[in-house]
């Protein structure tokens, strides 16, 4: 069996449903690995928000195509600044592999163009939290073989809008 071409390159507005589904997917994975409904995603206002925040430069996409332009795999970064991190850093929301194309490369590459876009826009670091452990020790094995390292902690939230 031939393997199909992948590229990456950065998304457009005009991407955001295929992206969104994606991201959809990302989610299910974590809800079912850890056995509760941690998310509450609404794919039709997640999709009008990506377009928006996409126009706006407040969130970068790219995305892993292969022939015929199906997208496989996708991360995401939004620019944050910390005076722990030296000011400007970006952060990685979402970062999904469709499960046919995972260990073929396809992550690599992706984690590649957001370090190169990191570089190039002065950032001073990437920072990604990963799903939860023990479900998720090959998604952290993935982010050491590309560079990150564990600094700790756990991530939390506080719903501010009701």
């Amino acid at each position: 069996m031939m393997q199909q071409a992948i590229w990456v390159e950065q998304a457009s507005p005009a991407d955001a449903e295929e992206i969104t589904s994606l991201i959809e997917k990302l989610l299910d994975e974590i809800v079912t690995a850890v056995g509760a409904k941690v998310f509450s995603f609404d794919a039709a206002q997640a999709e009008s928000q990506l377009r928006r925040l996409i126009d706006l430069g407040r969130y970068v996409v790219f995305v892993a195509r292969e022939s015929g332009d199906r997208i496989v795999g996708v991360v995401t970064l939004s620019e944050s600044s910390a005076l722990y991190a030296g000011g400007l850093f970006g952060t990685i929301p979402e970062f999904y592999v469709v499960p046919e194309r995972r260990s073929m490369g396809v992550g690599s590459m992706l984690a590649a163009a957001s370090q190169a876009y990191a570089q190039f826009h002065g950032w001073q670091r990437l920072e990604v939290t990963t799903p939860p452990l023990p479900q998720f020790e090959k998604t952290l094995s993935f982010y050491e073989r590309q560079g990150f390292l564990i600094t700790g902690g756990r991530k939390l939230k506080l719903e501010t809008q009701p």
